[in-house]
Parts: structure tokens; sequence; C-alpha cells
């Protein structure tokens, strides 16, 4: 049976996959770069047409490898770029997309990101946002490693503009989210891309992922991705520098975890009770 993604809805309507690709660390390696081409056009070939890369990874050797991925079948992609937070003036922000464009090898990008919050005001980043939409570079902007308190000033200073999307570190092992960002997020429909879903290859081989896994013939990881793919208005990014591991994370779609399944991933990885810090890595 093949996996069918299921899909978030991004304001404005458009439908994305919820699962997708990143590729932090590629780009670091010459050596690596077609393999990992190579495993983000057997994401595109299985409709994971999310690919998450940033102008920060390997110095724009990320956007690099992306852009020879997606040589030829640019149409099929969502592509999701960033600026650094010290790049995010206004003329900053406009000539960090620009260059991103360049490495890339395309003229836009379908949703790109401040990355994390920094001195200059999130008002002239917005403003640079909302020049390069009115250009064309952009289709939509968002943000990434914003809390609470970060989105609600965003939404202040924005409006009318909106983000349509961040980006933070969510997982089984990193729940803070879900005490409160989760469910604002979901509230306001501004979907949540999860980065290291698997916690930088730390939940692989988790006991109790290993034994729900063998209820569903499935490995650690997909069940890792299968737990995010439960949540309503999460696009989980999992990175690969292999197609067969990039075939694996899809098949994830395929699990249907059940109640037991779920309190048996509570027990292993508590919720949270209180407020916490947003998480980074």
């Amino acid at each position: 049976m093949k996996a069918e993604l299921p899909a978030v809805t991004l304001p404005g309507g458009r439908q994305i996959p919820a699962l997708g690709l990143g590729t932090w660390h590629m780009g670091e390696n010459g050596a690596s770069a077609a393999d990992e081409a190579a495993s983000l056009r057997a994401g595109l070939d299985l409709g994971m047409t999310v690919i998450d890369t940033a102008e920060m990874y390997a110095d724009g050797g990320a956007e690099t490898v992306v852009g020879e991925a997606i040589k030829g079948r640019r149409e099929e992609v969502f592509l999701v770029s960033k600026v650094l937070p010290y790049n995010a003036s206004r003329a900053g922000t406009i000539a960090a997309c620009e260059a991103s464009l360049k490495r890339l090898g395309t003229d836009h990008i379908e949703l790109y990101l401040l990355h994390w919050r920094g001195q200059h005001p999130l008002a002239e980043t917005v403003e640079a946002f909302e020049t390069l939409k009115a250009q064309g570079k952009i289709g939509a902007w968002g943000v990434s490693n914003f809390d609470g308190s970060d989105m609600r000033e965003l939404l202040d200073v924005a409006e009318p503009a909106r983000p349509i999307a961040n980006q933070v570190l969510y997982n089984l092992a990193r729940r803070g989210i879900e005490y409160d960002l989760l469910r604002w997020s979901q509230v306001q429909g501004i979907p949540i891309m999860a980065y290291s879903p698997l916690d930088e290859g730390r939940l692989i081989g988790h006991p109790v992922l290993e034994e729900i896994g063998r209820i569903h013939h499935a490995s650690s990881a997909q069940v890792a991705l299968a737990f995010l793919l439960t949540k309503p208005g999460v696009i989980a990014i999992p990175k690969s520098g292999s197609p067969e591991r990039v075939r694996e994370n899809y098949r994830a779609a395929e699990i249907r975890l059940t109640s037991e399944d779920m309190n048996l991933l509570d027990e292993a990885f508590p919720p949270p009770t209180r407020k916490q810090p947003l998480e980074m890595i």
C-alpha cells in the first residue's frame, strides 16, 4: 500500500504535505552532495514536495544542493528558505533573499522565514518581506524559533499582513510547545513546521518507539514521525542524505497510532504540564 501523505492547509487555502524534506547539515561535504540531491529527488518522487533550507546551512551550501536537486522540477516544489537575523534589516533581507535565489537557481521562494529573532526591528523585517512579496520573489513569509509572546508581538507589528508559518523545534522528546504555542497557532491558523523531528537522531532506537514499531511493522523513526503526523497544522521536515531513508520516512504516513500507542508515548515522553521556554538547537 502506498502511503497517502496528510496535508496542511496554509493561510490562503493552499495545501502542502505534512511531511517534507529538511536540509540542515547538507552541503557541508562536497563528496556527499550528489547523494543529498538524490535523496531530495527521491522525496519529490513520493510527493514530499516541501523542501526546507536556509542561507545559514553550510553557508549557502545546502541551498546549492537544493538548487541541483530541483533542476527541471521547480514547479513541483514548495520551497522554504530563511534569512539570518543579523541580515534581517530592510535592505539586508532583500539582499539575502536575492543571494538565496541565485544559489537555488530560481526566481522565487514559496515561503521565506526569519530564522530567529535578532536585533533588527520586526517591523523592518516585515517591510522587507512585503517588498519581496510585491516583487514576486517570495510567495509568503513567516518566522522560525518564535515563542508565543514573540508571535503575538509579530502579529501586532505586521498587521494587516500575517505570517503563514512558524518553524520550531518539536518532537517527542521536546514537547514544550504543546502547553501553549501549538494550540495558539492552531487557533490562529498559523501552521507549525517541526524541525529536528527525530531529535537529531536521538529518538532512533528508543525502546518504547521500537516496541510500538514492532506492532506496526515499522521503525522507531517512523513511529516518531507518525506521532507528529497526528497533530493538526504541523509539518514535519526530517533531513536525510539517503534515498532509502527518505523512503522509510515517507512510510510513516502508513502508520495509524492507536490510543494505546499514544498512552505509551505519553508515559515515555510526558507532555508538558507548565509553560517552558522555547527550545532551540
